[in-house]
């Protein structure tokens, strides 16, 4: 078979709010080949992922995405890594294009298991899927009532885990951030898991993080994330060997394989957290959870996006040892949970199972999501190089 059509559909709420929450818009990924079609998503801005799809050559590493895409063969699971070295290495310049083949890379796995009959994970040479505890992903409340209240809810969903993050958190002083983990403990309750995530707010600031362990330790965090930007790997590693208790954890910001290959060995990382629509896609999303789990450090899916995505983002450890935690947003915008016919739902033991349908395991529902859909054309020249295609399945 080969590639006969790469379709790229921007979603929206009516309203992006200026907040740390990812399902506010995505870009829904359509390839055919053959008679069959798959199905992926873009975590990043997806009017640039457009962009990148499409921009005229500037020169030989700078070529847009589909040209090393569209007429390839797509018959086994080599093919996809071809592709996406091509793509690589054809638009090694063009900054969006591991975002743009990361939602393409998730869709042809997705093809391939449909057409083969089988959920990715098998087509990844796993036996078997492992359960995984699932922590609801939520943002800090603008006050600690607001957090406390959260977290007893999210403790009334039966969850046992939970991560508070981004929102006021690392922007006001010391004993205000002490206050917010304060409540999430109390509500989350003794023997909940609490996990604490700065959004990078310190950007390269050791002193600032440093002064928040003390709290940390005490509330029994399990991990702080991204408490500097991507890239700072000698304050990650300096905060890590002093860290205590508290495991530092990062890597979602990881745009390819060797970003997040730095993060383990260089960063002091003990959790590692791969988007698969962020990093290229599941097959690159794949070496390095082996990677991790070879250097003894526990890898961990980012999704704050749709079932698509966090169906996507499971499925690189999908046969990691059992009970190992998993990303689970709650509190997902209308159009993330209306992206897919079905969702992921945790089982009566409270844990999240990789779907087993083939592919992906999941439907778009593509009437769902109409009322989302932005009409987007991008002419150059006099010359129509996008116009959102005919959404259809």
């Amino acid at each position: 078979m080969r590639i006969e059509a790469v379709d790229f559909y921007y979603l929206s709420m009516p309203e992006v709010l200026d907040i740390g929450d990812g399902s506010q818009d995505l870009l829904l990924v359509r390839l055919q080949a053959g008679p069959y079609v798959g199905w992926g998503e873009c975590e990043a801005s997806p009017l640039v992922s457009i962009a990148s799809l499409v921009c005229p050559m500037s020169h030989s590493a700078c070529k847009p995405v589909r040209d090393s895409v569209l007429g390839q063969t797509l018959d086994d699971v080599t093919d996809i890594e071809l592709i996406g070295h091509a793509v690589r290495t054809n638009s090694a310049d063009v900054l969006q294009a591991n975002h743009t083949l990361s939602g393409i890379d998730i869709a042809m796995w997705d093809l391939l298991g449909r057409r083969r009959d089988e959920p990715v994970y098998r087509l990844l040479g796993y036996d078997r899927a492992e359960p995984r505890l699932p922590y609801a992903s939520v943002l800090f409340g603008d006050t600690p009532q607001e957090t406390l209240q959260k977290a007893r809810g999210i403790r009334e969903m039966g969850y046992l885990a939970a991560k508070f993050g981004w929102g006021p958190y690392g922007k006001g002083s010391v004993e205000d951030d002490a206050e917010q983990v304060a409540a999430a403990r109390e509500g989350l309750g003794e023997e909940g898991i609490v996990l604490v995530d700065a959004g990078t707010v310190w950007g390269h600031d050791l002193g600032a993080a440093e002064a928040r362990l003390p709290a940390l330790e005490a509330q029994r965090v399990t991990w702080l994330e991204e408490p500097f930007v991507s890239g700072a790997l000698d304050t990650y590693r300096a905060l890590a060997e002093q860290s205590g208790s508290v495991r530092i954890a990062g890597g979602e910001g990881s745009h390819n394989e060797d970003m997040a290959r730095h993060m383990i060995d260089h960063g002091g990382v003990g959790f590692i957290q791969i988007d698969a629509g962020r990093i290229g896609g599941i097959a690159p999303a794949k070496r390095v959870a082996d990677y991790a789990f070879r250097r003894g450090v526990t890898y961990v899916n980012h999704t704050f996006t749709s079932h698509v995505a966090l169906s996507a983002s499971l499925q690189p450890f999908a046969g990691h040892p059992a009970r190992s935690i998993c990303e689970y947003p709650v509190e997902l915008k209308s159009l993330a949970w209306d992206m897919t016919v079905e969702h992921i739902e945790r089982d009566a033991n409270g844990l999240v199972n990789v779907p087993e349908g083939p592919g992906l395991g999941l439907t778009p529902n593509l009437e769902g999501v109409k009322p989302y859909l932005l009409d987007v054309e991008i002419v150059v020249g006099g010359k129509v190089l996008y116009r959102t295609p005919e959404l259809v399945a």
